[in-house]
């Protein structure tokens, strides 16, 4: 007698059927191979006589494959990188022509599995011109192995274009990336993440090359400095090229057996330089890095432009806030004002590395400070109005081997503030620890190392040079660190800094850049306002009213309110 089949049985049947059809689909529509490990850890794939192993991405593919879903997606095309916290940044194809800016608004990232997120436009790159997009990672994906890069687009429709031939690629990790280069008269820079791991081990330049180019037209240059994440090369000869404005560049890495890598690449070389500037110098220029400071810009442009700073360079971290705005406001007023978008995280060292060379054109010496910092001299205290003297008076005279001056810091807790000090920081804060806490740096810009080491906003300096460290009787910088909670809680989004833990990570809990017994959550101690405040100082808050505030009928008022 034959048997029923059971129902758990068809099931089974049933549940495999579809686990093999979509496996079917998925390797139809975004197969390809899983790409090698990108840890640089575990080093090297092997190449043969005439190939490396290479992963830089071929952008005229990926053009080719987005031209083909574009009539069912309206999608652009773009390379993805696998970000910290499971976000994901999208830049445009070198091919991709950018339209007006409304025209980047309402994207969707499209996932494999068809699950979309919200694609918000980031900026513009501004040495490639590339405009950029950031989306989560949706947790249905995050579950999926391996992980592919989405769809730029604008429907939310699920259907892929069956003429599409071309595998999905890949997402490229942020933890092992050529992200950015910079070409000088004399070399290349070009500055590469998850090669030199740690500070102060670093990989022989002789262990390296910098590519330019693809393939077997590809083109290798000796690299001469290995530092942090910034690694130069010299320039390669194009006299038989035509098409190097869109040439990609990156490292790559050999090992003992002469095995090598090529680090995947969103860097683009195109020599720009154009010789000395026509322009003069400004005297003293501030560098910093910031991320949504909008409502402190104000205070600090006013305030250093007063006292001497000629020139501003801000290396914007990917703000959303309303510091855009803020800038052309003051650069109508007058102020000198240049905004450097510096999407990638936590790249502080190697962003004023690249300012240090960035900036040689256009500056001689450079004051590197956070936009909660305040350089002033006690012998200030009396002065009636402030002069764009003040400044160049630290500054050592010329032809004296003094290459840098560092000032210590007074670190400012909250004063029992409970928001944002509408007056600015200098007013609101006015009660600090007693202790100096680590220093910041001016520092002229000829004197740096070529190897633009930087740590903690103090640069190596040339073997010919010399730094000076600076008495609190002729300078401190007040730095306001510990401000109300709702403004110090944004610094546990993410550590700028290539070296320092994100607070969120348990590691290192004694790190001086952490707040003392805060822990690793963003949750406020019963007692924030009052913390940390030993010594009141208000000789700061007393200077800038004088030379800053007046009355008015709603009462007295900051020039930067």
């Amino acid at each position: 007698m034959r048997r029923k089949p059971c129902f758990a049985g068809l099931l089974l049947s049933c549940a495999v059927f579809f686990i093999f059809s979509f496996q079917i689909y998925r390797k139809a529509f975004f197969s390809g191979g899983d790409l090698p490990s990108l840890s640089s850890d575990k080093l090297l794939p092997s190449r043969s006589t005439n190939s490396v192993a290479h992963y830089a991405i071929h952008e005229a593919n990926l053009a080719h494959r987005n031209r083909q879903l574009s009539s069912v997606l309206r999608s652009i095309p773009t390379l993805s990188i696998l970000l910290p916290d499971w976000e994901i940044l999208l830049i445009s194809s070198i091919h991709t022509p950018l339209s007006s800016p409304d025209s980047l608004r309402d994207f969707l990232c499209l996932f494999h599995n068809n699950a979309t997120s919200p694609a918000n436009f980031s900026g513009i790159l501004d040495f490639t011109g590339r405009a950029t997009f950031k989306c989560r990672m949706p947790p249905s994906v995050r579950r999926l192995r391996p992980f592919f890069q989405p769809l730029l687009t604008k429907s939310s429709k699920n259907e892929l274009s069956s003429s599409s031939s071309s595998p999905a690629m890949e997402l490229m990790r942020w933890t092992f990336l050529a992200y950015e280069s910079l070409e000088t008269e004399d070399d290349v820079v070009l500055f590469v993440k998850g090669v030199n791991h740690r500070r102060g081990i670093n990989r022989t330049p002789s262990d390296l090359k910098c590519v330019f180019g693809d393939g077997d037209d590809a083109i290798r240059t000796a690299v001469t400095s290995s530092e942090q994440e910034v690694f130069r090369c010299r320039h390669p000869n194009l006299t038989t090229r035509d098409d190097y404005n869109k040439m990609k560049i990156t490292l790559e890495i050999f090992d003992l057996k002469g095995k090598s890598i090529l680090v995947p690449s969103v860097a683009y070389y195109s020599p720009r330089y154009g010789g000395a500037s026509l322009e003069a110098k400004s005297m003293i220029c501030a560098c910093t890095m910031v991320y949504n400071v909008g409502k402190f810009l104000k205070e600090w442009v006013i305030y250093y432009s007063s006292i001497g700073v000629e020139k501003f360079i801000l290396y914007d971290n990917g703000s959303d806030d309303e510091i855009s705005e803020i800038v052309k406001e003051l650069k109508s007023e007058g102020y000198i004002i240049e905004i450097v978008f510096w999407i990638w995280p936590k790249t502080q060292e190697a962003g004023f590395s690249h300012s240090a060379e960035y900036s040689k054109k256009s500056c001689k010496w450079m004051m590197i400070v956070d936009i909660d910092e305040f350089v002033f001299s006690p012998s200030w205290l009396n002065s009636l109005e402030p002069s764009k003297n003040m400044l160049k008076s630290l500054i050592p005279p010329e032809n004296n081997g003094i290459g840098m001056i560092t000032i210590m810091c007074n670190d400012y807790g909250p004063s029992d503030r409970i928001s944002h000090p509408a007056e600015g920081v200098t007013q609101g804060y006015n009660c600090r620890i007693k202790a100096e806490e680590r220093h910041k740096s001016i520092v002229l810009l000829e004197a740096v190392d070529p190897s633009l080491l930087n740590v903690i906003h103090h640069f190596r300096l040339r073997k010919e040079f010399r730094w000076r460290k600076m008495k609190s009787s002729e300078a401190v910088v007040n730095h306001y660190k510990y401000q109300a909670w709702p403004e110090f809680r944004m610094k546990f989004r993410r550590r700028v800094s290539t070296y320092v833990v994100d607070w969120k990570d348990p590691a290192n809990p004694t790190s001086k850049d952490r707040a003392p017994g805060l822990g690793n959550t963003a949750v406020e101690p019963p007692d924030w306002p009052r913390k940390f405040c030993e010594v009141r100082d208000d000789r700061l808050s007393l200077l800038t009213r004088r030379w800053f505030g007046f009355q008015t009928a709603e009462g007295y008022r900051m020039a930067w309110q």
